[in-house]
């Protein structure tokens, strides 16, 4: 597994990436970035804790939208130990970049 460098709301992560995976992981850094630069320019939520756990909120209630074979994710999913592929990643990825701030979950 190879490192990617990158920027997320103005700070770098060094990032782990799976072979040929380089695409999909700065597509996912950039929509994560997206997220949280609108609601920290929104200018009502300035802790950086606070602002990747709404974003991490925000993408995972989008996943359902993006993919038409999925259904909506009950309340509690993250804890389900059936949780979806897709948010488990979003969440392993979040507590990635929170690090040093602390875990999500």
């Amino acid at each position: 597994m190879k490192q990617l460098e990158v920027q997320i709301m103005g700070q770098s992560y060094l990032l782990g990436c799976p072979e040929d995976g380089d695409a999909r992981l700065l597509d996912a850094v950039n929509r994560v970035d997206l997220a949280m630069c609108k609601i920290r320019d929104g200018g009502k939520i300035k802790a950086r804790d606070r602002i990747a756990v709404l974003a991490a909120l925000n993408l995972a209630f989008e996943v359902p939208e993006r993919s038409s074979t999925q259904t909506a994710m009950p309340a509690g999913v993250a804890n389900s130990s059936d949780q979806s592929p897709q948010l488990a990643a979003l969440v392993q990825r979040l507590d990635a970049v929170l690090g040093q701030d602390g875990q999500l979950l």
